[in-house]
């Protein structure tokens, strides 16, 4: 039995996993690669034939761990895609909104090259009728309901928080007559965030592949969201009586953070500041949220018997068209607008950035992690000038980030996820998902516990 790690290798996006049990190919996870954000198109050379794979399984809908699907499907994969029934549906999502994320790219380049006649702009990875190919392939399994994909490996879902249908992928493998089990985490969650239930414990297992994304850093325990929010809100929309521009996920964070402003709003803890959510796949993605109701947290629910909808509430605004939006930049009184990309990648975020960098009573609040090479990274380290829509613009707002809604365990409940297998026992933990400097220190923390710990190289293959 072999790993190969191909994506998320000292780096965090573009999570791409190749188990090989003798002759059957084992993909987990195919995520874009946003470190090659330059080179977009470097996401479609595989390091293997995606003809040969003979499974790919899926364990939660965000693009670093599903976005390069339809990819693998255009070159040649044809077997199913194994997932939670909720990630079938946000992915689904994801990926068409991809397409429209290319397809705007492509735009620009031409535009950019429209003295070259022979140059039609940087292709798209992928199109509509690919992802249409790619959601034919989805396989939907519910947590905790072992699925055999074969006569020698047995897969089971188990619920990891971080997104609604998120889970860590669980094998057990026969490996020429020896039991072996080997975990693969995906995004692991944290105890008590809005909606989601907390991460379930993992079984016994011989091998652990774990995102490493905060090893040596905590979150935020001082203070709850809702008091985080509470004190950004009053000062920025109330006492400098500016707007607040939240970059957030429009799956996943974004229904927190409309949950947690719920709270906020229906107990009279701040004035009823208006809120817009400007992002159509958010809407579209609510509705995903509305269908698994059944998966939220039993806040969650509770909230949704006593009083209504969690995420609706009479100051909330959800923007669909273009002309919308529009109007939501022309709005001048103090405000809060929640638009995607979280990473500022792409989406109508740009264009409030476009109207709002120079602004000095705007408030910039990041509530994720942003990538290296993205617009997000640049605003965070304090770029004085940053390039938006063709643009080099001036940074005048107010630049802030809290972790209190990232979806990510930190520190100590990564580690707790590992110290939950005896050190005695598992024979390698696999640091995945984090920059280097994250990983080395977990595996300094997790190797002061006896545990053996590996960084994995990108593409070296392991013999389990």
């Amino acid at each position: 039995m072999k790993l190969t790690i191909h994506g998320a290798a000292q780096q965090v996006t573009g999570s791409m996993h190749l188990l090989q049990v003798g002759q059957y190919k084992i993909l987990i996870d195919c995520g874009l690669d946003y470190d090659k954000d330059r080179s977009m198109q470097s996401n479609e050379n595989f390091p293997f034939n995606p003809a040969d794979i003979d499974v790919v399984i899926l364990t939660h809908a965000h693009i670093d761990h599903s976005g390069n699907l339809p990819t693998l499907i255009r070159l040649g994969y044809q077997g199913q895609i194994l997932c939670t029934a909720p990630t079938a549906d946000l992915t689904e999502l994801l990926l068409f909104d991809s397409v429209s994320i290319f397809m705007s790219k492509q735009e620009k380049s031409r535009k950019h090259n429209r003295k070259n006649r022979h140059s039609s702009g940087v292709q798209p990875l992928y199109l509509h009728k690919h992802v249409m190919d790619t959601v034919e392939q989805f396989v939907t399994i519910g947590f905790n309901k072992p699925f055999r994909l074969n006569g020698d490996v047995e897969l089971t879902f188990i619920p990891v928080g971080h997104l609604l249908g998120a889970a860590a992928a669980v094998l057990k493998i026969n490996d020429n007559g020896e039991e072996k089990t080997i975990a693969f985490t995906g995004d692991i969650g944290r105890k008590g965030y809005p909606v989601l239930n907390d991460p379930s414990p993992l079984p016994p297992v011989d091998y652990l592949v774990t995102e490493s994304t905060y090893g040596g850093r905590m979150h935020t325990k001082d203070k709850t969201v809702e008091q985080v929010l509470i004190e950004t809100i009053e000062k920025a929309c109330i006492q400098e009586r500016g707007r607040m521009i939240i970059p957030a996920f429009s799956i996943g964070r974004t229904q927190s953070l409309v949950f947690s402003l719920n709270k906020i709003f229906s107990q009279g803890l701040l004035p009823a500041v208006p809120v817009f959510v400007d992002s159509p796949l958010a809407l579209r993605s609510t509705t995903v949220y509305r269908k698994h109701h059944h998966l939220v947290n039993d806040e969650a629910k509770d909230f949704y018997n006593q009083q209504g909808d969690e995420f609706e509430f009479d100051n909330l605004t959800y923007i669909e068209s273009l002309q919308e939006s529009k109007q939501v930049s022309n709005y001048f009184e103090p405000c809060i607008i929640i638009s995607s990309a979280g990473m500022l990648e792409g989406g109508r975020i740009q264009d409030h950035l476009f109207h709002n960098i120079q602004n000095y009573y705007c408030t910039i609040l990041f509530i994720g992690y942003c990538a290296k090479g993205t617009l997000g990274h640049r605003l965070l380290r304090g770029d004085p000038i940053v390039r938006i829509k063709d643009r080099e613009l001036s940074v005048y707002a107010t630049i802030k980030q809290t972790d209190v809604l990232s979806a990510h365990g930190d520190h100590e409940d990564l580690m707790n996820n590992v110290k939950s297998q005896s050190n005695n026992k598992i024979k390698n933990v696999f640091l995945v998902h984090g920059e280097l400097a994250s990983m080395e220190a977990m595996a300094a923390a997790l190797e002061t516990d006896g545990y053996p710990v590996v960084i994995p190289e990108k593409g070296v293959a392991y013999e389990l």
